[in-house]
């Protein structure tokens, strides 16, 4: 049972992950840090992170690093008031969560 759940948020997250590499980036959002968050960072991490998590198991502390980025979602979120800015972004956080899941079912 955890083993089909798992197998099909895993590709879940590899359409996610496609989905978001088809997207264009924000404009105006090079080089923009939003509650002192590097707007291109966060989107490279999460998807940094989201592109491991489809490989392999995380080590323990890009595990922990995950963890953090997605809290950090929670800060920067509601500062951006951009329509597709706060479309994009969203979906990244929901990859973001969604590998953490993923990362999470695959310990168990």
């Amino acid at each position: 049972m955890i083993a089909d759940m798992f197998e099909e948020e895993l590709d879940v997250l590899s359409r996610m992950v496609a989905e978001h590499m088809a997207m264009p980036f924000p404009p105006g959002f090079r080089g923009l840090d939003v509650e002192n968050q590097d707007m291109v960072m966060l989107d490279a991490d999460a998807h940094g992170y989201a592109t491991s998590v489809l490989k392999k198991p995380l080590a323990e502390r890009h595990h922990a690093g995950l963890t953090r980025l997605t809290a950090v979602f929670d800060k920067v979120l509601p500062a951006v008031e951009d329509e597709y800015a706060i479309k994009y972004y969203t979906h990244v956080r929901d990859m973001a969560v969604l590998a953490a899941e993923v990362e999470n079912l695959r310990e168990k």
